[in-house]
């Protein structure tokens, strides 16, 4: 029997929730790294007990760390991010010149073949990767020196790169999303990079049709089908069936486009979920109701609430707060603001909380353990 172990980061710590494949009764471990922000770890798919984590502080700074052993020991691996070369500048919120600044990293990607290959999205916007689990970093430079790179601005929560998405099938094509710059993607293995953001309309930028500035909140993509992309922008949900080349927007009867996170079934390749999001200032669900929304072939979206709660909930589900597994039925994983870790174990038709009471959750990452 299969096991089933989820990754979870907070405002104040990491915390692993482990069960078997029926998914009912859970085990909750940690906190981990206790009043850390752990902004994201997750497990490497060539080895799942290497397990990458970013912890970060605002006082202390960041600080990467590393388990062998699936999280029950941590060591601390290497810290140093350093932007190769000229740094220059991008803007400021003002519209200003401002210099490069490594603050934290957003977002770990592990190889899918390679447990001591890693990748690291960061803020001020660029690509780490690391050849060596984790003990040294190298810049990928030629994203942060795209010829847009001198204009791209922060987004709410700062110039982020917040996605990865390395396509199992070429192992030159890397998808990466910047808040609030765009999506791009490399075909040479981050070597050179193509803003793939035609067809984003955002009305809130002086161009809203601009080759970017547009504040991607999410890309997902399932492995079946690496052409075909999914994003959740600022507002609007989007579709590209070319690697990005091209978006339409597929929002239709949603009862808000705004929100965070997106992501896809692990067997159904057409079907994807989002939890929409009052709007870009009330950052909870539209009537105070906790709603995962799922779309299946195209057809129309059908809202998910059986065992979510349906009054007073105003929680926010952030960008890498969503997670499916890969058993049969599928499993779906969010977390919320409010602590609560929630999961489906039969595509989302029904929910159950697996803990309500962590610190505010920051990134939730499943893996199935043989």
């Amino acid at each position: 029997m299969s096991t089933v172990r989820v990754l979870v980061g907070t405002r104040k710590g990491a915390f692993i929730l482990t069960s078997d494949e029926k998914r009912e009764q859970w085990q909750v471990d940690g906190p981990y790294f206790g009043g850390w922000e752990i902004y994201h770890l997750k497990g490497s798919p060539a080895d799942p007990n290497r397990i990458y984590a970013s912890q970060s502080s605002d006082w202390f700074g960041q600080v990467m760390h590393r388990s062998d052993d699936g999280g029950k020991t941590w060591t601390t691996v290497g810290n140093e991010f350093a932007y190769a070369g000229e740094t220059g500048t991008h803007q400021w919120y003002d519209g200003t010149p401002h210099p490069w600044d490594f603050k934290r990293v957003w977002h770990l990607e592990p190889s899918p073949s390679d447990p001591d290959t890693i990748y690291a999205g960061v803020e001020d916007a660029a690509l780490f990767r690391s050849g060596d689990g984790g003990q040294t970093w190298q810049e990928l430079p030629g994203l942060r020196q795209h010829d847009t790179g001198g204009i791209w601005q922060p987004g709410a929560g700062g110039l982020c790169l917040h996605t990865v998405l390395l396509d199992p099938a070429n192992p030159d094509r890397i998808v990466v999303a910047i808040s609030a710059a765009g999506a791009f993607r490399s075909d040479d293995g981050g070597q050179t990079w193509k803003a793939i953001n035609q067809g984003l309309r955002s009305d809130y930028i002086p161009d809203p049709k601009a080759e970017v500035g547009h504040c991607v909140h999410h890309v997902a993509m399932h492995p079946s089908n690496p052409d075909r992309l999914f994003m959740q922008k600022h507002w609007d949900v989007m579709r590209s069936d070319n690697a990005g080349d091209e978006w339409y927007e597929i929002s239709d009867s949603l009862p808000s486009d705004f929100g965070f996170v997106i992501d896809v079934h692990a067997h159904e390749p057409e079907t994807i979920y989002v939890v929409p999001i009052k709007s870009d200032s009330e950052h909870y669900p539209p009537d105070g109701k906790l709603r995962v929304y799922r779309r299946r072939d195209g057809n129309e979206w059908e809202a998910l609430t059986d065992g979510l709660p349906q009054e007073n909930c105003y929680v926010n589900v952030l960008r890498d707060a969503m997670s499916v597994d890969k058993l049969d039925p599928c499993g779906i994983y969010f977390g919320t603001t409010g602590g609560q870790v929630y999961v489906s174990a039969d595509g989302g038709d029904h929910w159950q909380a697996i803990v309500h009471d962590l610190p505010a959750v920051l990134s939730v990452e499943a893996q199935i353990l043989p």
